[in-house]
């Protein structure tokens, strides 16, 4: 249809440019400014007219920063995130701001100096004053005053001690954010600044914000440089960190397990395990089952994190039993096989030496193996060459039978005793148990950036796993019995025994049982028949109906399912998710918030000082990206972020978790989500909002159980009737219509 121009007299405002955003600009004892910013025209231009404005000379020595919490300078680069309504400040040069901090911090006057620091804390969080800072070598300004500076103020300390703890906080804090840029290397700092930082932890146990500081500056050394690892580690022992665990500050906490962390992942694999026995004798776990776990309080995400990292690092350590091969020429492996036997059996004495006793003692022992459930009668060692799981699964079955002498001895004798072929061989379940124990709980896997998933019951024993396997071992037992397998075709039996008893297994992990004897608990409710009746109820739920007739109406109703799916995810979009920065430097709790705006056609987003409790307005998210530019939308491997080199790129559940949108020629917007439906959520709306298919499990899955629930509806009427593969054939048409009755 011809589209008529509007008339020279017409009422109708024209949208402003593109380019065009209207801010205000403020400048101290002046009245803010309201002026149209042309985002075509050189930054430098802008601040020239601006400085004209106000009759400023030298406009070189101004810049303009956002008048909000941040403070953050407008850059060339940055220019773009300016919005209609914002408001501006004209302020110095990070230049020359950066010169003025640096002398106002070697000022003599002490007053004058801590609110120069007070001020270096604040403007170090932006990056552009940070370079500039760096520049003037304020790096080595910052650790000379902490290496030397207090000499000078252990008399200040002493008169004036809540000045000090001030001024060495913002130093402290100022240094990690200039740091947290990733301008300078962790590799140039001295033994003495280590040492000092290593001494407060231990000096200001009190002083919350210097303690806080201090950890995290330790725990950055070590992840950042592997010589900063080993002289942090000489400097800082478990036993100066543990009292820090036993505080009631959370964060302290944190901060405190997040060093432990690092000290234990950069750790050499030779002296991994010998710092695990430090641990040990130092009742870590039970600390931190007192103090953290067990405390009057809420965990936060942070310390959920870093009690999983703890977890996954502590489990780790098994990963060179679980790759080992047992060695059948070496005697002390043997030995275990012998004692396993032996306890087993309980065999009074050794046979003596009297004619023929060497082959009657080699045929009880094959009698003996086979009883035992080894696969190899003649050398049961040869059971034990495959990894995973190695002589890890040996180590089990020699502590289940020495802690748990009772149980297993029953187990051992219940089996072999038996004649009708459901025996369940000890051995070889123990094996596969094993096996699937360490797939379960991914030993030898890195952790996660993301992940929180800790277990509460594994930090209350010493030898957890061990004792995981013992109440798994009895219920693999119990279920072979329930589902009444047999040892003739082991494999088979195996595999459908495996698959019930993981499944058991999984959904009591879920409940996240504060105790192993809480889990052994959930377990006893799991059994065979629960089990079916809960694949039962769930098939039920998702049943598929398979005739014509209804495979006809499920293709009908599809479409509209789709769309309604299409509409939550878009609504979800709406409604915004907050994402957590990941940093290779140090963890913090940094956020940052996207939303879809509710029109659709533009993406809000914008950092968070904190994780918020609800959905973030529009209003206050700094940036924004037209949907009409998004190009594209990847994940996994694909994404920018994670082609870089770093040690996201290393770690499976990252990746899986990674999206990214580019825009533009070489724009991105990279995301992590929080966790597996939130990606899909993401990844969903995204592509809805581009034309193209959901293609999450997420998707499926709702489309699944949502068409199931249609049809069970549409066909409540016709319960009890048989549904015809075929629609039934239409009649012939009658001779004559002399039936028809005419009302008329």
């Amino acid at each position: 249809c011809p589209v008529f121009p509007a008339p020279k007299n017409s009422s109708v405002a024209m949208p402003p440019p593109a380019d065009i955003v209207k801010v205000a600009i403020e400048w101290p004892g002046a009245f803010p400014k309201l002026m149209e910013i042309d985002q075509k025209k050189p930054l430098s231009s802008i601040i020239k007219e601006v400085c004209d404005g106000w009759s400023l000379a030298n406009h070189d020595q101004y810049a303009l920063q956002h008048a909000d919490s941040s403070n953050f300078y407008i850059t060339e680069k940055n220019r773009n995130e300016i919005k209609n309504g914002a408001i501006l400040r004209l302020t110095t040069s990070p230049a020359q701001n950066a010169q003025q901090l640096h002398e106002r911090i070697q000022s003599s006057s002490m007053d004058a100096k801590l609110e120069a620091l007070k001020d270096l804390a604040n403007y170090s969080r932006d990056v552009t004053f940070a370079q500039e800072f760096i520049n003037l070598d304020g790096i080595s300004l910052l650790t000379q005053m902490v290496e030397s500076g207090t000499e000078r103020y252990q008399k200040l300390q002493k008169i004036m001690k809540p000045c000090f703890g001030d001024m060495l906080s913002f130093t402290l804090t100022a240094f990690v954010e200039l740091m947290d840029h990733g301008i300078v290397s962790w590799d140039t700092f001295s033994v003495a600044f280590i040492k000092k930082i290593a001494s407060y932890v231990n000096k200001f146990a009190s002083d919350i914000s210097i303690l806080q500081r201090s950890l995290a500056i330790l725990e950055s050394m070590v992840l950042n440089s592997h010589d900063l690892y080993q002289k942090v580690a000489q400097e800082i022992t478990i036993g100066q960190l543990i009292p820090h665990l036993q505080g009631t500050d959370q964060e302290i906490q944190t901060y405190t397990i997040a060093v432990i962390n690092a000290l234990f992942l950069k750790a050499p694999d030779d002296k991994r395990q010998e710092m695990a026995n430090i641990l040990a004798q130092k009742q870590l776990r039970l600390i931190i089952l007192t103090h953290v776990i067990r405390a009057q309080r809420a965990i936060n995400n942070e310390m959920a994190h870093q009690l999983y990292v703890l977890q996954v690092l502590t489990f780790n350590l098994l990963e060179d039993r679980m790759m080992t091969k047992m060695d059948p020429q070496d005697q002390a492996q043997r030995d275990i096989i012998f004692e396993l036997r032996r306890i087993a059996f309980d065999a009074e004495s050794e046979p003596n030496n009297s004619s023929g006793s060497i082959e009657k003692r080699k045929s009880m022992y094959t009698r003996d193996y086979k009883k035992l459930g080894f696969i190899n009668h003649v050398n049961p060692a040869m059971d034990f060459t495959q990894t995973p799981p190695g002589m890890l699964a040996l180590d089990n079955m020699l502590y289940f039978a020495k802690h748990h002498q009772d149980a297993y001895i029953r187990i051992v004798l219940e089996n072999s005793s038996r004649e009708d072929k459901h025996e369940c061989p000890f051995g070889r379940s123990s094996i596969e148990l094993t096996k699937m124990l360490c797939e379960i709980l991914k030993v030898g896997e890195l952790p996660s950036e993301t992940c929180n998933d800790f277990h509460p019951m594994f930090f209350t024993h010493d030898r957890s796993f061990e004792e995981f396997f013992c109440i798994c071992i009895q219920l693999l037992n119990k279920t072979w019995k329930e589902m009444r397998a047999t040892s003739e075709d082991f494999n088979k039996a195996r595999k459908r025994v495996m698959q019930v008893v993981k499944e058991q297994i999984m959904r009591a992990l879920t409940t996240k049982p504060s105790s192993l004897d809480q889990f052994k608990s959930k377990l006893q409710n799991l059994s065979y028949t629960e089990i079916l009746k809960i694949r039962q109820s769930e098939r039920m739920n998702q049943e598929d109906f398979q005739s014509r007739p209804i495979l006809e109406l499920k293709e009908k109703i599809q479409p509209e399912i789709l769309e309604l799916i299409k509409q939550q995810r878009l609504n979800r979009l709406v409604e915004g998710t907050c994402f957590r920065k990941l940093n290779s430097r140090r963890r913090q709790d940094k956020f940052w918030y996207c939303r879809l705006s509710p029109n659709h056609k533009v993406l809000h987003y914008g950092d968070l000082e904190e994780s918020p409790q609800g959905e973030v307005p529009h209003d206050s998210l700094q940036d924004k990206l037209p949907v009409a530019d998004i190009k594209a939308v990847v994940t996994g491997k694909d994404c920018p972020h994670m082609k870089e080199k770093g040690a996201l790129k290393q770690n499976k559940e990252v990746l899986e978790l990674a999206f990214s949108i580019l825009y533009d020629s070489s724009g991105q917007l990279n995301f992590i989500a929080p966790d597996k439906h939130e990606y899909c959520v993401w990844t969903d709306g995204l592509n809805a909002l581009l034309g193209k298919d959901m293609l999450s499990d997420l998707t499926r899955n709702d489309l699944d159980t949502l068409l199931s629930m249609e049809i069970k509806l549409r066909l409540l009427d016709l319960e009890n009737i048989q549904i015809p593969d075929a629609p039934p054939p239409i009649p012939k048409e009658p001779s004559n219509y002399d039936f028809v009755y005419d009302c008329n």
